[in-house]
């Protein structure tokens, strides 16, 4: 069709992104507004292409009221736009295949999306965000035909996540240096790296920090990063439609792949088998594996063992349960970058008094925060026991292995000592595994976390204490009574 193209029009244009860069910032302009390309108007209806069909939804559930607005205030004749995927326009920066889709024009956005164009956030079960969740594709709904591009496999990064805004300390160091290795690097230096620990302590952040650096740095690379729960939905679709070759294309042909909560495709076989195969292509190929889990790769359970031994093969980082100096880093850096003057005894407070992950301790600061700008109170300690309160409850009711120790050992009529000792006779050794049994079963700490606690004790020896003591629990009902004994002293 004719286009009518205008140099008055691409002025608009520039204006128009200029406008939308400052309000809605530099990383959001990057990822979604940028790839954007004017391509003319015709009876009042201008034409913007993008280069996947992701990115069209994307920018039409997250961007069209305040992008309709802006033209209309700058010129009154354009009364529609219309956005197309294109896909010899612009190259997207990340993808495997994109689709011809037919021309959409913007409506409002969808329930539930964000105002200012930030991606949703999960929070606080695992999200963080963490991840950014995007306006979902159903994919049911798509044409058979459909091929996924990246942008549609790959799950929206949460801008908020880079490596600037991550804060280093001794219990994250090991794995905040791994991530760095492998964004930098230009060939692959261990493969995979495997990131693990409790929940809010980081895995996701250091994820999306990993996709953002190589996606600003190395733009040709493909990269798409997703959950194990999105992986096996996108192969259970593909057996579905009976389209597996497309889906093989696609997973097998990327730069570097990343998956985070491993843990749930444990005792899903089939997909397993399918991640296995692609794992091996990706690594022969000599492309990247990021990977994330709860646990060790030897402790997930419902894991092939072959697949274990992939996993193991590579680099796995430990990431610990947080000190009180991270944490107060953590209040200092968050306060800085919210532009706020938080007084020192607050940070220390609530450094001191949330010692459960991350994410709770900066949604403790937002809530302090937000009361006293809502309320129009002075923010002081006294302010935040009386907002947290129900918050601080629940940490002083958290178990510490020093304490399970403590009860056990004095259930046991043994030292305190004895749980650290070498010694392996068995009225020393039974109350020890009852006392890992416990730390497992009511603490967030991980498995090489608990074996440290108890004179350094590899994992695998805290592995075994726990299917000792279940074995027991199982055969003798009077020892059975003594742990559940325990476990109410302990959370009474």
């Amino acid at each position: 069709m004719d286009i009518e193209r205008s140099g008055s029009l691409d002025n608009q244009w520039k204006k128009i992104s200029g406008l939308l860069r400052a309000e809605f910032g530099e990383a959001a302009y990057r990822s979604w507004l940028k790839p954007m390309t004017l391509h003319g108007q015709r009876e009042g209806k201008v034409t913007l292409t993008v280069p996947t069909r992701f990115m069209r939804d994307w920018v039409m559930a997250h961007y069209a009221d305040r992008m309709s607005a802006l033209w209309g205030s700058e010129n009154p004749a354009v009364l529609a736009v219309d956005v197309v995927v294109h896909r010899d326009e612009t190259p997207p920066q990340c993808g495997l295949h994109s689709v011809k889709a037919p021309a959409l024009r913007f409506a409002a956005p969808a329930n539930g999306a964000s105002k200012n164009g930030t991606p949703t956030n999960r929070m606080p079960a695992n999200g963080t965000a963490v991840n950014g969740t995007a306006a979902r594709l159903d994919v049911a709904e798509m044409p058979e035909s459909t091929i996924a591009s990246g942008d549609d496999l790959s799950a929206p990064l949460d801008q908020r996540f880079s490596f600037d805004n991550f804060v280093v300390g001794k219990p994250n160091e090991f794995a905040y240096a791994a991530a760095r290795r492998v964004a930098d690097a230009a060939k692959v230096s261990f493969n995979p790296l495997f990131l693990y620990g409790g929940v809010g302590l980081g895995k996701t952040h250091l994820m999306h920090a990993i996709a953002w650096y190589i996606r600003e740095r190395y733009p040709a690379r493909k990269v798409v990063y997703l959950s194990a729960e999105k992986f096996m939905y996108h192969f259970i679709r593909a057996l579905r439609e009976q389209n597996t070759v497309n889906f093989k294309e696609q997973f097998r042909s990327v730069d570097v792949l990343m998956i985070d909560d491993v843990q749930f495709i444990s005792g899903k076989d089939s997909t397993q088998e399918e991640f296995f195969h692609t794992f091996n292509t990706l690594v022969d190929q000599g492309r990247q594996i990021v990977l994330s889990a709860d646990k060790s790769p030897s402790d997930l359970e419902g894991i092939q063992d072959r697949l274990k031994s992939r996993l193991n093969n590579g680099l796995v980082a430990d990431i610990h349960a947080t000190t009180y100096e991270l944490r107060l880093g953590i209040l200092q850096s968050k306060a800085e970058r919210m532009g706020l003057v938080i007084p020192r005894k607050v940070m220390e407070f609530l450094a001191q008094r949330i010692s459960s992950n991350v994410r709770e301790l900066e949604g403790a600061l937002n809530r302090v925060v937000a009361h006293a700008q809502l309320i129009g109170r002075e923010i002081s300690v006294e302010t935040a026991q009386d907002v947290l309160h129900d918050l601080l409850r629940a940490n002083d009711r958290r178990v510490t292995i020093d304490e399970i120790q403590k009860q056990v050992a004095a259930h046991f009529n043994i030292r305190i000592a004895d749980m650290s000792s070498a010694r392996r006779a068995r009225a020393v050794a039974r109350p020890r595994q009852v006392a890992m049994y416990l730390a497992k079963q009511l603490t967030s700490r991980s498995l090489p976390e608990i074996g440290r606690k108890f004179g350094g004790r590899d994992h695998t020896t805290v592995m075994h204490a726990v299917r000792k003591v279940e074995e027991l629990r199982a055969q003798d009902a009077a020892f059975a009574e003594d742990l559940e004994l325990l476990r109410r002293m302990l959370q009474g």
